[in-house]
C-alpha cells in the first residue's frame, strides 16, 4: 500500500508517518505535504497513492480547497483536532475520520477499514465507493425537510418526507408527492439530491431520486439492472443500472 501524508506540521506528519509503519511495515509512504499549493502539485504531476492522511486545518487554508483544484481519486483519512468537519469530510472521498492526539488503535483501525474497502472492490471491480452512504454510516445527515413550490399561482410547503419521488418531467424537475400531487421545482435534480438525506432518497439514475417509504418492491430485471417499483405510479420504468445494483442493494438493506 502506497500512502501520502498531508499534514502542516512537521513533527506531526513524522509522527503519524512512523505510527503507520510501526502498524504496517509493508506499507511506502511517498511524500510528506504541509500546503495545498503543495497536495494539488503533487497530485497533478504523480500517480496517486492508494491512500491518504490528510489533516483538515492546514498552512494556507482547509484541505477541501485541494478537491475544487484536482480530482482526488484516492480514498481519504481525514486527521484533525476538531469534529466539526466530519459530514465534508465525507463527502471529500472521505473513508475515516481520525481525531487527534492519534493512538496506535485509532491509526490501526483506519488502516484496516481502508484494507476492507480496498478488498471488497477488488472483489466486485464494477461496484463504486456509495460516499453517501459512508457518511450515514459515520455521521448522520437529515436533509432538507421540505421544499417552497410555486403552483396555480400560489406558493406553498411541500414536506419532504411526503415526497414520494424527484423526476425529469418535460425537462423541468419535479415532486412527485405519495399522494400523487405533482409540483414544478428550479434547482437542478443534481442540486436536490445534495439537499437531501442520504438515508432516505436515493439516485437511481438520471430521472429519478426515490424515497425509501414509497419503495414497494425490487426486482431483476434484463442486462442486471434492477426494476424498483413504487406506491406511487410513475410515467415509465424505474430502472437502477447494472453500475450502481450493488450500490443500491446496500442502501436497502443496511437503512
Amino acid at each position: 500500500m502506497t500512502i501520502v501524508i498531508i499534514e502542516d506540521e512537521v513533527k506531526t506528519a513524522k509522527a503519524l508517518g512512523q505510527l503507520i509503519l510501526s502498524i504496517r511495515p509493508d506499507v511506502q509512504i511517498l511524500s510528506y505535504i504541509q500546503s495545498i499549493d503543495g497536495a494539488v502539485s503533487y497530485l497533478l504531476e504523480n500517480d496517486q497513492p492508494d491512500l491518504i492522511f490528510m489533516d483538515i486545518q492546514l498552512a494556507d487554508g482547509q484541505c477541501f480547497e485541494i478537491f475544487k483544484n484536482v480530482d482526488v481519486l484516492s480514498p481519504v483519512i481525514f486527521c484533525t483536532a476538531f469534529d466539526d468537519y466530519a459530514i465534508e469530510a465525507f463527502k471529500s472521498n472521505g473513508i475515516d475520520y481520525v481525531l487527534k492526539p492519534f493512538s496506535r488503535d485509532s491509526i490501526s483501525q483506519a488502516l484496516k477499514k481502508a484494507g476492507e474497502l480496498k478488498n471488497f472492490f477488488q472483489r466486485n471491480k464494477k461496484a463504486m465507493p456509495d460516499f453517501d452512504y459512508l457518511l450515514t454510516r459515520n455521521g448522520e445527515n437529515r436533509g432538507k425537510s421540505s421544499f417552497l413550490v410555486f403552483k396555480n399561482n400560489k406558493y406553498q410547503t411541500v414536506l419532504t418526507e411526503n415526497i414520494a419521488f424527484f423526476y425529469i418531467k418535460n425537462e423541468t424537475p419535479t415532486i412527485m408527492t405519495l399522494d400523487k400531487n405533482e409540483y414544478p421545482l428550479t434547482q437542478s435534480l443534481d442540486d436536490i439530491h445534495k439537499l437531501l438525506s442520504p438515508i432516505q432518497f436515493f439516485r437511481v439514475n438520471r430521472q429519478y431520486l426515490v424515497n425509501f417509504s414509497a419503495i414497494r418492491e425490487a426486482e431483476h430485471y434484463f442486462s442486471r439492472k434492477i426494476l424498483v417499483k413504487l406506491s406511487v405510479p410513475s410515467e415509465e420504468k424505474i430502472l437502477v443500472g447494472k453500475e450502481k445494483a450493488t450500490a443500491f442493494l446496500s442502501w436497502l438493506e443496511n437503512r
